[in-house]
């Protein structure tokens, strides 16, 4: 069974950082695309940033460009999503996925999906 945790969310105020990690349980993790995404209350779920099977191709939302950090480590399973410079409106549960494909990785399409952690930034 695919397991995918988060881990890092927490309190914040605004101008903070925080580093969220994702612990994958996939056999192949080297051959997943990993994204992060959010939800704010009452808002759909967002995508913020993705990484490539190899950590070379990264992407980012226009609202975390220059402020967040995507990165991975093949050898521990893990995704990391550095957060500097924090606003409120990053306030939301951000949610780790997992995902076969390279294609459309700005989107919700993912195979599997962490139970997401809380990050609130307090103004």
């Amino acid at each position: 069974q695919v397991q995918l945790v988060e881990s890092g969310g927490g309190l914040v105020q605004a101008g903070g950082s925080l580093r969220l990690s994702c612990a994958a349980s996939l056999r192949t993790f080297s051959s997943y695309v990993m994204g992060w995404f959010r939800q704010a209350q009452g808002k759909e779920r967002e995508f913020v940033a993705a990484i490539s099977w190899s950590g070379g191709t990264t992407y980012y939302a226009d609202s975390v460009r220059g402020r967040f950090t995507i990165s991975r480590d093949n050898a521990k399973n893990t995704v990391y999503l550095q957060m500097n410079s924090l606003k409120p409106e990053d306030t939301a549960v951000y949610y780790c996925a997992a995902k076969s494909s390279g294609v459309r990785v700005t989107t919700v399409e993912y195979n599997y999906w962490g139970q997401g952690t809380q990050v609130t930034v307090s103004s």
